[in-house]
């Protein structure tokens, strides 16, 4: 469909900037593109696909103009935009938390789950940006050898909370190597030269909010109700850039090398996998690319039937904004929008 009117909730912030520049690397088809924030951004200018636009107020007439609307904001925003956007005819992208367990709709890595996307009914959810790159590595694995458990130990960096948690590395890096005192306002504790093993509040069981996303939307997106998976998310004092530890136990014994293979000739990752010269993903290297990146493959020395690796990837990329726009990709191709499908 060429010529896609889009509205983009959320277009200043971290994952809404990505989400633009992405837009145009891409060359994604576009024809009207309105940009929607809060109040006190109406009438700020940015450029999207080379034009100068102007910040407007989400309103259900600039929605009924549309094709795809993108929320890249948070849930209470995407609870109000997303339900009215698809009453005007659009089809929403939400790359909040609101809808992803909502067994109506689809909550899609494109590459891992994409035809889950013909059941859709005016929404689809992107997941958590933990979640995305860990299924993408498990997905091809699973379909050689099934997987029986999962340990997931996540690295992540402040950008996934926005560009207030940016700001306040920034400012805290300082006044530590400045032996200033330190009031931490977007965390709980100080982030700069810290580590803190707590992302969202915690629930009954012990783990957080991010912890059971990572479980819950893994076990939807493979379809696999019954999957074994346990998390322990941490925010690391990093810009950009999330990591994992990750350990597989399988069904049957698998090997590094086999492990290796399967990878490397899977869409969307890069095996970056050589330790004895010092090759292993990181944040740094991943920030602006693509793909998912994955090294430390080894055998787990604790069971004969387990794999350990390490991955890396860019967080407002694959984890929020391209896979957003894949999704919409997608939906093009399969001719999939509520508009297109009214006009027809």
């Amino acid at each position: 469909m060429a010529g896609c009117n889009i509205a983009v909730i959320g277009a200043t912030g971290a994952v809404g900037t990505v989400f633009l520049n992405i837009l145009e690397d891409r060359a994604f088809p576009t024809g009207d593109i309105r940009l929607c924030a809060s109040e006190r951004s109406w009438g700020k200018k940015l450029i999207a696909m080379g034009k100068e636009l102007s910040v407007e107020e989400a309103t259900p007439m600039l929605l009924s103009e549309v094709d795809l609307v993108f929320v890249c904001a948070g849930s209470d925003i995407s609870l109000e935009i997303g339900p009215l956007a698809v009453e005007q005819g659009a089809t929403v992208v939400d790359k909040s938390s609101a809808f992803r367990m909502d067994p109506n709709v689809p909550l899609v890595v494109p590459e891992v789950n994409g035809d889950d996307l013909e059941q859709h009914n005016g929404i689809v959810s992107v997941p958590n940006c933990s979640t995305a790159p860990l299924v993408m590595v498990l997905k091809p694995l699973n379909a050689v050898n099934p997987v029986e458990r999962v340990i997931v130990d996540t690295y992540q960096s402040v950008s996934g909370t926005g560009a207030a948690a940016m700001d306040e590395l920034r400012v805290q890096s300082g006044q530590v190597l400045e032996s200033s005192r330190i009031t931490p306002k977007e965390y709980p504790h100080q982030i700069a030269f810290n580590v803190l093993p707590h992302i969202e509040s915690f629930h009954d069981n012990g783990y957080t909010n991010e912890e059971m996303k990572m479980v819950w939307e893994t076990r939807k997106i493979l379809h696999e109700p019954n999957l074994q998976i346990s998390a322990t998310c941490v925010r690391v004092p990093v810009m950009v850039g999330h990591s994992e530890a990750v350990h597989i136990d399988f069904e049957e014994s698998i090997s590094p090398g086999e492990v290796r293979q399967i990878l490397s000739d899977t869409p969307g990752v890069t095996v970056v996998d050589d330790p004895a010269t010092n090759k292993y993903p990181m944040p740094i290297d991943a920030e602006g690319q693509d793909d998912v990146f994955v090294g430390r493959i080894r055998q787990d020395v604790s069971n004969p039937k387990g794999i350990a690796m390490w991955l890396a990837t860019d967080n407002l990329r694959k984890g929020a904004a391209l896979n957003g726009i894949q999704i919409a990709e997608e939906l093009l191709r399969r001719e999939l929008l509520l508009r297109t499908a009214r006009r027809n």
